[in-house]
């Protein structure tokens, strides 16, 4: 088939690497337009037009799906097919309407559940065992559309949530490359989705990628590995805002001179704990504003906290 891929970030690279080993004409690619990235807030082209670029293809970056150029630009170009890999902006019908199959989206969940823009995060987050990755025929709702086919994944009891997506990428890349193959040979078709088993994962803002240490230890340690590395679990030290790394639920907490209160810090020459609502957690490394990230106890020691302060 003649397609044209739509993603943006890291993630989506695979499956482009994918889809140029395929079969399969990669006639064009679209992505997200150039956005301030770096210290300098310089614009820079995503993951996916640089490898693009590498590979000769066409470029198309609409600053909205819906502007008349790029619905002439792709008509003109006639995919029969347009895979997509996180794009991460809405397409409107009048983009759906053009390629004779469609678009075709890798998810990265078991669909139904965890529609939306941070499934990953959100699987970690609820303590899910296993996860995946979807194939399905983009329609109007919200990761609603019928499933081409799916990818299970375990989710490992230390992942963090690039630790995951990573692994998903290569896996649901393949599942993509092998969407297009069952959909040019017709031995795929879509069966819709079930009605029972759906939830949502909106995107994570930096707000809400805030440490509530009033939360049970078990729910702090799975929240922190969700959100790293991005938007990355941050805290209050004081009037001091600071980074985390993943934290550790605290084992050997009869050690301590006396119990924890959510917030509570206690440092020692082994450990820098957290008081949350069940035991403490152990931070891993911390990362100070304008620093780069460090082991925890390292950190403390240089801060040289007063033992009034408390994490909020």
């Amino acid at each position: 088939m003649r397609v044209v891929f739509a993603g943006t970030p890291h993630a989506a690279v695979p499956s482009l690497e994918a889809i140029l080993r395929s079969r399969h004409e990669v006639a064009a690619v679209i992505t997200r337009a150039d956005a301030p990235a770096g210290r300098g807030r310089r614009p820079a082209a995503s993951p996916v037009a640089e490898r693009a670029a590498e590979a000769g293809l066409e470029l198309l970056k609409p600053a909205r799906a819906r502007d008349p150029e790029f619905l002439d630009r792709l008509r003109a170009i006639a995919p029969d097919c347009c895979p997509v890999a996180a794009y991460g902006a809405l397409l409107p019908q009048s983009a759906l309407d053009i390629p004779p199959y469609g678009w075709v989206n890798l998810h990265f969940s078991l669909l139904p559940a965890w529609r939306g823009a941070a499934p990953v995060q959100a699987a970690i987050a609820a303590g899910d065992t296993v996860t995946g990755a979807t194939t399905f025929q983009i329609e109007s709702g919200l990761d609603s559309g019928p499933v081409y086919g799916v990818v299970t994944e375990s989710v490992r009891p230390i992942d963090t949530a690039g630790d995951l997506l990573d692994r998903l990428a290569i896996s649901g890349a393949a599942l993509l490359s092998a969407t297009l193959d069952g959909i040019a040979d017709g031995t795929l078709s879509p069966v819709p989705q079930s009605a029972d088993g759906v939830s949502i994962a909106p995107k994570i803002t930096v707000e809400q990628a805030r440490v509530r240490w009033d939360l049970p230890a078990e729910v702090v340690e799975r929240r922190v590995r969700a959100v790293t590395p991005n938007p990355g679990a941050w805290t209050l030290i004081g009037d001091l805002r600071v980074k985390l790394g993943p934290v550790y639920i605290d084992t050997d907490g009869k050690n301590l001179p006396k119990p924890l209160s959510p917030g509570d810090i206690h440092v020692d020459r082994r450990s820098v704990r957290i008081g949350t609502a069940s035991q403490p957690v152990r931070l891993g490394q911390v990362q100070a504003p304008g620093k780069k990230l460090m082991n925890a106890v390292d950190w403390a020691r240089g801060a040289r906290l007063e033992p009034s302060v408390r994490a909020s």
